[in-house]
């Protein structure tokens, strides 16, 4: 590259102290704005390295689009072709040779070269570009890069650039590297806001207004606009509008940019404008960032973009459109003062902008981890934690995708990879597509589950009012030739079958195929990628079905798939109560038992039926949550006739046992003493004291009571178990002995009666008649006297006369003034004035003379 091409470059400024801190430390961050010529120069200015050694550079474009932009634009600058000293490798798309220095990568190229080779043995430095987007992908190659640098490559050298960028993490995280920071020359773009009362509350509302903005725009300014839309949906409609309110003007081109869209196509829109043409350009965020559209001065944004985001509590991925962060909008804005000044029309209110996040979710604590944790297994890491990571994966995700991995056969049970596993990564599509390729050989059909694979991999084929239809067995047929296009995406259909070619091509041969029902093919292959979205069909008003993960899915209109019995779901919105169905294929039931059998269990189940009072037998067959089948069995095994009786008493609740008094007595005592475990510790700590509330005795009658009730399968049957035995059984010798010392079932009293503890009450009651504590002067207590009871004294009638814990207290007080009561209606008793030193007795005067 020239010095009068460098020199040109905001980046300029800054490139002999990034070359010098290089030289030094093996890692570095570049923090460059927008149209400061990172992409391109920083690359061509290393090349000339002396500790490059004759190695290469690989630079990381998280984008398709980009990743070929840069090469080319290094490229024209060497006044080289692409493929020489600046070559590409994306997905499906690659242009190098022997001379090639310098290698612009994307797509998860760059964790494929790692894994086939752990050192990068003819790389010196990876670049990665673009880092704040914060790609899967991105995350994953940087991890595996320091583990490499750290462990096989002292000397690989990496360095990440970015516009807007958290710097001082990614230093942390990168050794402390030193951060070179450019200022750059863009620029002044005035940020024009609307009024919020014209800001939509409808999201169907943006292509219009979009449209009529870009028309106020181009009347009455000079220069091209870029416009940013969410998704493809969106720059089709304003696309369509635009070109009826232009049709009569010649002077402007209307040029969508989005990832899906043919080389040609994104040349096109990147390119200079026809002389004498201005430029409209409807991008999704793929032109953020790396791309110089030439003629850009006016951008229009809608604040919004699209995502796909993980739900863990569905397994699945849903699309979602979401505002942008602050950092994006910094992004888009800058592109209209990249060449010029400019000015920016954002599609929301000031006082919204202020409510924007500062910067963009990473995408791994959005994602389906499953292609993640996968490579990591392959490059030997079975936790997360081993690597380093600017975010750690999320455990919720990560055990989910470890989960479906171990399902498909691509981990083992100690979360290493299998061979299945390794053979998914070779394919480079996601693990559930990659497993249902490989698979589909053994049923003889791998031409059409690599155009599935690729099929699911791309945007819709359908096109306006088909796109309604939502049955993947017709796309099939367009793909395959058996049916005709019609308006489909014909672009799509060319890359989808390319793409499939690639993937047969690597699939073995299998000549030993098992033929699969001919209506039911597509419902198969998509079993295989998808087992937990098999559903049945619930058969209800709302055309719901019920997945064999246990959620719920249902059609939005009245699709002929929402008559199926069962159906295999490839795409869900994810939203809702029930999941909106939006791709699927049926399948017969019969073809469900035949090709998926390792996934049907049939187990014998016994329910408790209380209306007839006894336990009734079936034999459930089930694939994950669904059931096939659920019949009556006329055979019942003990066991399960036992689990039924526990599950009467769970409904009914533990008053159906035969409590008797010394059960009820017993189990009293030992709920008291472990409720005083704390305040009593010194007694009772070392003591194995069971919880006997009835909370715990309901949530663990497996442990205590089922070994008791071989032989039992009706209620009345219960009678026979002697409860105390089963207690004193829960009790480890010589716990009873202990619990009896401490909380004696019964306590002497004066009169030499043994009078029960009742422990039901708190604290302990002792019901007593008055005249048999005569001569007691202190409380009784339990737990080695340090615990009183409370006294319950009665007249000889069992009526209480006074409750006291305090004994002493009460004939010094009170008693005196009960006995006037007692002595009136109870003449025949005994009544002294002196209890404490009177002969207690529970006879009549006349019965104790």
């Amino acid at each position: 590259m020239t010095d009068l091409a460098i020199k040109q470059l905001p980046i300029h400024d800054v490139l002999p102290t990034l070359l010098d801190k290089l030289e030094s430390h093996n890692n570095a961050v570049l923090q460059a704005p927008p149209g400061a010529g990172k992409t391109s120069a920083v690359p061509l200015a290393l090349l000339q390295s002396d500790w490059l050694q004759g190695r290469k550079i690989i630079m990381l474009e998280p984008r398709r689009l980009a990743a070929r932009s840069a090469a080319a634009r290094m490229a024209d600058l060497l006044g080289e072709p692409v493929g020489k000293t600046v070559g590409y490798q994306i997905r499906a798309e690659r242009k190098t040779s022997r001379d090639t220095r310098i290698l612009v990568v994307t797509e998860g190229i760059l964790t494929r070269l790692l894994q086939s080779d752990p050192e990068l043995a003819d790389t010196a430095l990876v670049i990665f570009d673009e880092f704040h987007e914060r790609n899967l992908q991105g995350d994953l190659a940087l991890a595996l890069c320091l583990q490499s640098q750290e462990v096989l490559r002292d000397d690989l050298k990496l360095l990440v650039m970015s516009a807007t960028l958290d710097a001082d993490a990614v230093a942390e995280l990168l050794d402390n590297a030193p951060t070179i920071t450019s200022e750059g020359r863009a620029y002044p773009v005035d940020i024009h806001y609307l009024p919020h009362q014209q800001v939509p509350e409808d999201a169907r509302r943006l292509p219009a207004l979009m449209s009529r903005k870009i028309w106020e725009l181009v009347e009455q300014e000079d220069g091209s606009v870029l416009a940013f839309l969410p998704g493809v949906g969106e720059i089709l409609s304003v696309e369509r509008e635009l070109r009826e309110a232009l049709a009569t003007r010649d002077d402007i081109v209307v040029a969508p940019l989005y990832g899906n869209l043919n080389k040609q196509q994104q040349d096109a829109a990147i390119a200079p404008s026809p002389a004498g043409k201005r430029k409209i350009v409807l991008a999704t965020n793929v032109a953020e960032t790396s791309l110089t559209i030439e003629g850009i001065r006016l951008v229009v944004d809608s604040g919004l973009m699209r995502e796909s985001r993980f739900d863990p509590n569905t397994g699945m991925n849903r699309l979602v459109t979401t505002q942008i962060s602050q950092a994006s909008a910094t992004q888009r804005s800058g592109r209209a003062g990249r060449l010029s000044a400019g000015a920016c029309l954002r599609l929301w209110s000031e006082s919204r902008q202020r409510e924007l996040a500062r910067k963009n979710t990473p995408e791994i604590l959005l994602s389906d981890l499953a292609p993640l944790v996968l490579e990591l297994a392959q490059w030997g890491a079975t936790d997360v934690s081993e690597l380093r990571w600017l975010d750690l994966p999320p455990p919720g995700p990560v055990s989910q995708a470890r989960s479906l991995l171990q399902q498909l056969g691509a981990l083992d049970s100690r979360a290493r990879i299998t061979a299945h596993g390794s053979d998914i990564l070779k394919l480079g599509a996601h693990p559930r597509l990659a497993h249902m390729m490989l698979k589909s050989t053994d049923l003889g059909l791998p031409r059409e589950a690599c155009l599935l694979a690729a099929l699911l991999s791309e945007r819709d084929i359908f096109k306006g009012e088909q796109r309604w239809d939502r049955d993947l067995q017709k796309r099939l047929s367009v793909l395959d030739g058996s049916a005709r296009a019609g308006n489909a995406d014909r672009g799509a259909i060319q890359r989808i079958r390319q793409q499939a070619a690639i993937w047969q091509k690597q699939l073995p041969a299998n000549s030993a195929a098992r033929p699969v029902d001919e209506l039911d093919w597509c419902g198969v292959l998509l079993g295989l990628a998808y087992p937990d979205r098999i559903a049945q069909n619930r058969h209800d008003k709302g055309r719901r079905f019920l997945l064999a993960n246990g959620r719920g899915a249902h059609f939005s209109h009245d699709d002929e798939l929402a008559h199926a019995d069962y159906l295999v779901i490839a795409d869900l919105d994810g939203q809702g109560r029930d999941a909106r169905i939006q791709l699927a294929a049926s399948v017969s039931e019969s073809t469900l038992r035949e090709h998926f059998a390792d996934l049907i269990d049939t187990a014998e189940s016994v329910r408790w039926d209380d209306t007839s009072g006894r336990a009734i037998a079936s034999e459930r067959i089930t694939l994950g949550r669904i059931v096939l089948e659920d019949k009556p069995s006329q055979r019942i095994s003990p066991e399960l006739l036992s689990h039924a009786l526990l599950d009467a008493i769970r409904q009914k609740g533990l008053e159906v046992l035969p409590w008797d008094k010394e059960s009820t007595s017993l189990r009293g005592r030992v709920q008291f003493l472990y409720q005083q475990r704390e305040t009593f510790g010194d007694l009772l700590e070392a003591l194995s004291l069971p919880d006997w509330s009835d909370e715990t005795l309901l949530a663990s009658l497996n442990d205590w009571l089922l070994p008791h009730l071989q032989g039992m399968s009706r209620l009345e049957q219960l009678k026979q178990l002697n409860m105390n035995a089963v207690l004193q059984g829960q009790l480890p010798w010589p716990l009873p002995q202990q619990i009896d010392e401490l909380a004696p079932a019964h306590i002497a009293v004066p009169s030499g009666s043994r009078v029960a503890i009742d422990y039901a009450e708190s604290p302990p009651v002792l019901a007593v008649r008055l005249q048999e504590m005569f001569g007691l002067a202190q409380t009784p207590s339990i737990l080695k006297g340090r615990y009183p009871l409370m006294i319950h004294l009665l007249s000889p009638a069992r009526r209480p006369v006074q409750v006291t814990r305090d004994l002493n207290s009460f004939w010094a007080n009170t008693y005196h003034e009960v006995r006037k009561e007692l002595r009136i209606k109870y003449q025949k008793h005994f009544w002294p004035e002196d209890p404490v030193n009177a002969q207690a007795t529970n006879k009549t005067k006349k019965r104790m003379d």
